[in-house]
């Protein structure tokens, strides 16, 4: 499991070092991390579900299982919150440091621990998981950040302009239909796809802000402690009653012991959440998880 995973987080740490010592400059990260966002990641997706066999009965269990999970420790964030005196912005931030995922990482891990059967199961998550995460943080941040209210209307238009939702939609109904599938076209795809993953992960070792290692705090610690340890505990537990086995109990998992993500940061600035929290979040779970994801996951038996 460590053996898998080291490279993943050596290319997270690679970002960060060209980063630090300016060896890319900035515009090259904000570029480098729209490419992936917008392109990279989207033609990823598309191929794996587009030219994918699978059995949507084994897939739906799994995301089932995910989608209770979120639910589940939404919940009990907002029944901790009365008593982690946390104030309104705080607690947003804390709340999607608990239930968001780093898709960049969370895609890698799948890569490497699975392959490709990995990734189009991969794929079938994130057209649910991406939806529900996004309506759940934006809805939390409008109640309790210190941002403009934002109409449930909006937020739905968001969702629906999401290049990863708009992919894994375009690519599950390009798999359902007769068309045929172009050789040519899925050659350049597969190139983008493959260019996906290593990007992704400088993006994520860019934006780390190790300075933030020095603060702490009681919204570092309750999400931390959701999102690398619950998280990964409640999601084995839901895989069990659905009787969710072999490779898409080990896709699940790995989604569920990654890292918040660092699109949290960016939520956070537009609808008023605690910025500073925020980054700390992001930079302290993205490196405690290089203990945390190969220990859940090698304990809870993320293998098929």
């Amino acid at each position: 499991m460590l053996t898998a995973l080291i490279p993943v987080f050596s290319i997270i740490l690679l970002g960060y070092l060209c980063k630090r010592f300016g060896f890319l400059r900035q515009p090259f990260w904000i570029g480098a991390e729209q490419l992936t966002y917008f392109v990279l990641f989207p033609a990823l997706l598309f191929e794996k579900l587009a030219a994918a066999s699978f059995d949507i009965s084994t897939a739906l269990p799994m995301a089932l299982s995910l989608i209770l999970t979120i639910l589940s420790l939404s919940l009990l964030l907002f029944l901790l919150r009365p008593v982690t005196g946390l104030s309104g912005p705080s607690f947003s931030s804390a709340f999607q440091g608990g239930v968001r995922f780093n898709t960049f990482v969370a895609l890698a891990g799948v890569s490497a621990l699975l392959g490709g059967s990995g990734l189009t199961l991969a794929a079938v998550l994130l057209l649910g998981m991406i939806p529900l995460i996004n309506l759940l943080c934006v809805i939390t941040l409008a109640r309790f950040g210190s941002g403009q209210q934002t109409r449930i209307g909006g937020i739905f238009l968001e969702i629906l302009r999401n290049p990863l939702i708009l992919a894994c939609l375009v690519g599950f109904s390009y798999n359902l239909s007769p068309l045929p599938l172009p050789r040519g076209m899925f050659l350049i795809f597969d190139i983008l796809g493959k260019a996906a993953l290593p990007m992704g992960l400088l993006a994520v070792g860019a934006g780390l802000r190790i300075e933030t290692l020095k603060s702490s705090g009681r919204g570092v610690i309750l999400s931390s402690l959701i999102k690398l340890v619950l998280f990964p505990l409640f999601t084995a537990g839901f895989c069990q009653l659905l009787q969710v086995q072999g490779e898409p109990r080990a896709v699940a998992l790995i989604f569920s012991a990654v890292p918040t993500a660092v699109s949290a940061f960016v939520l956070a600035r537009q609808l008023g959440g605690d910025t500073d929290l925020m980054a700390s979040i992001v930079t302290i779970q993205t490196v405690l998880s290089v203990a945390t994801m190969p220990l859940m996951l090698e304990v809870l038996g993320a293998t098929v």
